[in-house]
């Protein structure tokens, strides 16, 4: 299996980042499966390789199926990243891995951490014994882990959180009460998130860049949810200041579009404005998609945000 065609749109933009983060929600299966869907997932690993071939370097993965395939699948998962170049945030193989923050050197010596947390399990317990496998939504854990971070030399903090209300393009109460307490904290550079599969809206939370939901990048969720065929990439430039701190000094969105399987031809992504640049057949229905995501990306007020 090949999976990178399904991706090969957003390649560029992808690849040309510093950093390029993903999100992986689900475990992978063992070698040639079984696979499962909904309600507890099991991929192919040969995702990962289609992952790293397009320009991700690392993957949050604190989600609320983090356990759905058990403490096997969990560092099943963990391990197919690696294995394939990519680094993991959120969840952890070891108590000693828990304990350190993940770190990435960019190529220009820049060190970004990376925390990611989830709001829940789905109702599965942690694995006996081992409270440190999955971070769980917790702004004073975020916070500390960000000092920490910056303690083990960090320039640049950034948060994932795994919350919201499926299928819902509105901010939660919890969502919102997360970023205004890891924001407030003055440790964290910029607060990302998926879970609700639809795009949900970016702004500025304690002056600090906060993309509430960026929907989904590649899935498939049928009919009953159209919405759910709609995302988005957000970019962020940060630049040093005279102090040695980081500030984000541009941020910019590109609206992204699944298409559905149909016979044959299987669901792609596409990042929209390169499509259109390209000329497509589907460009009405790409600026269709872009609109309902721009509405809904400005919904709370995003001065300084462009899009690509």
């Amino acid at each position: 299996m090949d999976f990178a065609p399904q991706l090969s749109s957003v390649a560029a933009y992808v690849s040309a980042a510093d950093l390029a983060i993903c999100h992986s929600e689900v475990p992978f299966a063992p070698p040639g499966g079984p696979y499962r869907n909904y309600p507890l997932f099991a991929v192919p690993q040969e995702i990962a390789p289609a992952i790293k071939a397009t320009g991700w370097d690392l993957c949050t993965t604190a989600s609320n199926h983090a356990l759905d395939a058990g403490w096997d699948g969990l560092v099943r998962t963990i391990e197919v990243h690696r294995t394939a170049g990519i680094l993991t945030a959120g969840t952890h193989a070891s108590a000693e891995e828990a304990s350190h923050p993940v770190l990435f050197t960019t190529a220009a010596g820049v060190r970004v951490a990376v925390i990611s947390q989830t709001y829940g399990l789905n109702g599965l317990p942690k694995p006996e014994g081992k409270p440190w496998s999955v971070d769980l939504l917790d702004a004073g854990a975020a916070v500390a882990q960000a000092a920490a971070a910056r303690a083990a030399g960090a320039d640049i903090v950034v948060v994932h959180m795994h919350a919201g209300g499926e299928y819902s393009s509105d901010v939660t109460p919890e969502q919102a009460a997360f970023a205004d307490a890891v924001t407030a904290a003055g440790e964290v550079d910029l607060v990302f998130g998926q879970h609700a599969h639809v795009v949900q809206p970016i702004t500025r939370v304690n002056g600090t860049w906060v993309v509430f939901g960026a929907g989904n990048l590649i899935a498939a969720s049928g009919p009953g949810q159209p919405y759910t065929y709609d995302g988005l990439l957000a970019q962020f430039t940060f630049t040093e200041q005279a102090d040695g701190r980081f500030e984000a000094t541009a941020a910019e969105y590109a609206p992204t579009m699944i298409t559905r399987k149909s016979g044959s031809r299987p669901a792609r992504v596409h990042l929209i404005p390169d499509e259109l640049a390209k000329g497509t057949p589907l460009a009405a229905e790409l600026r269709r998609s872009a609109e309902r995501t721009r509405a809904v990306v400005y919904a709370l007020g995003a001065d300084g945000l462009s899009e690509r």
